[in-house]
């Protein structure tokens, strides 16, 4: 079994000591699980409800769509395919009548 590399220093040297990993090089004391947790992304709906790939999200206002004469209503329904970390859309959203496009969360609630 190979240990992953040190995640401070990139180190190969590392080393298991129980559930920790552990880097000679740089001291750095690391649990795999936990880092894992850290990594997650989380979304937040209009609402304040934390929001997960395959949740079905509604739209609370109506938003144009870039570079098309595509308006998408309020109520409009989509289900979430996938989350992403960023400022302007974190949704990658399949929207019914409108096909797959990228959303913001701050635009939907969770139905």
């Amino acid at each position: 079994m190979s240990c992953p590399p040190c995640p401070r220093c990139q180190s190969e040297f590392v080393y298991q000591d129980q559930s920790l990993f552990i880097c000679p090089e740089c001291a750095h004391e690391w649990n795999p699980a936990e880092v894992a947790a850290e990594d997650a992304v989380t979304v937040k709906d209009a609402n304040g409800t934390l929001l997960a790939e395959g949740d079905k999200v509604t739209l609370v206002k109506d938003l144009k769509v870039k570079s098309s004469s595509i308006v998408l209503k309020i109520g409009t329904k989509a289900v979430i395919k996938r989350l992403k970390e960023g400022k302007d859309h974190q949704l990658d959203c399949k929207v019914d009548g409108a096909g797959d496009m990228m959303v913001t969360a701050q635009f939907v609630k969770k139905a």
